[in-house]
């Protein structure tokens, strides 16, 4: 679900139990996440920064020609900048119709189904079980 309105670009991203509500917009490289910088949400992490600006390295544009503001809430860090990487994702392609091939073929147009399972009675976990006894 990705809108454009007359400012900016609306798109909503999920990823096991985060959700992220993304507005993109033309700014000066302003990246904020729950009213908090990037870098200081990430605890200054290359690594999750790199998963989160890999939208913009894949159409090899320059993130400071933009502004992200990212409302995102449930699960951890892992799956929040999936949640955001998918939104933002979604914006860029509701932007320019133009970039969803590329977005689409590094795969980043496409939710990750995968949830937790959950756990079963008379088991200790999902599937682990106690262990057997022959005798």
């Amino acid at each position: 679900m990705a809108t454009a309105t007359g400012q900016y670009t609306y798109a909503l991203g999920r990823r096991k139990s985060a959700t992220a509500r993304l507005r993109l917009n033309s700014g000066k490289g302003e990246f904020s996440i729950n009213e908090r910088t990037a870098e200081e949400y990430l605890d200054t992490s290359k690594y999750l920064m790199n998963r989160l600006l890999r939208a913009f390295h894949v159409l090899e544009l320059d993130p400071a020609k933009y502004k992200v503001s990212v409302r995102v809430s449930g699960g951890g860090h892992a799956g929040q900048i999936d949640a955001i990487s998918l939104a933002l994702a979604k914006a860029l392609a509701e932007l320019n119709e133009d970039f969803r091939g590329t977005l689409k073929k590094a795969d980043l147009l496409g939710r990750d189904p995968r949830e937790k399972e959950r756990k079963k009675f008379g088991l200790r976990g999902a599937r682990k079980q106690r262990q057997f006894t022959k005798r």
